[in-house]
């Protein structure tokens, strides 16, 4: 079990790195300053965390009380800033990692969100929020209309991830296995929007 906590950790470290690096990017293709880019970037990493901390009155948030996501999102902003033509030469790997960061903060959120004794449509809305808020933070400040409200597939993913992961708590199936089979779940679907161009359907202009 200790160590399938030390995966967990070590996948959100990564996605917390990868969400700080899209931020960051965000920040540099609206040409703004070093500070910009960097607010940009930890919001981008820890805003989820935190709006679902603050709502389920866990304070201080997370990444206050471990400071290693804050130092992480500002590093990788500030090499963002530095560099950006080389990450944005990664992007598709950028977004694989993106997609590996939603399905890791997804469990975490869903399974903070039962610890806390949330019913199902609780669960699923805080693991969707700490994996998706982040984002919408990030769109908001560089004025964009949040990814979330657009084609992609993105919330849709964690939605399905935090459903299957809820079932699987209330079947009593052991921890390691429900952590992984959503977060696989939430990966998977995103992975394959991406690579193969899934969109979910879009209103029709009136």
């Amino acid at each position: 079990m200790h160590n399938d906590l030390d995966i967990v950790y070590a996948l959100d470290l990564l996605g917390t790195v990868a969400f700080a690096a899209s931020g960051a990017l965000a920040g540099v293709r609206k040409r703004m300053d070093l500070l910009g880019v960097i607010v940009l970037g930890v919001v981008t990493a820890t805003g989820g965390g935190v709006v679902r901390d603050v709502l389920m009155n866990d304070t201080p948030p997370f990444c206050f009380k471990n400071e290693l996501y804050l130092y992480l999102a500002v590093i990788t902003a500030v090499l963002v800033f530095l560099a950006p033509r080389k990450f944005e030469r990664q992007k598709k790997a950028l977004l694989l990692l993106d997609a590996l960061g939603l399905g890791t903060f997804l469990v975490i959120g869903t399974a903070k969100a039962l610890a806390f004794n949330l019913g199902f449509m609780g669960a699923i809305i805080m693991g969707v929020m700490t994996a998706t808020c982040g984002g919408v933070l990030r769109d908001v400040l560089s004025n964009e209309i949040p990814l979330i409200l657009q084609k992609e597939i993105y919330a849709s993913a964690c939605a399905a991830g935090g459903a299957a992961f809820y079932f699987m708590h209330q079947a009593g199936v052991p921890a390691p296995v429900k952590l992984s089979v959503a977060a696989l779940l939430v990966i998977g679907i995103r992975g394959a929007a991406i690579m193969k161009g899934w969109q979910l359907p879009r209103g029709r202009a009136l």
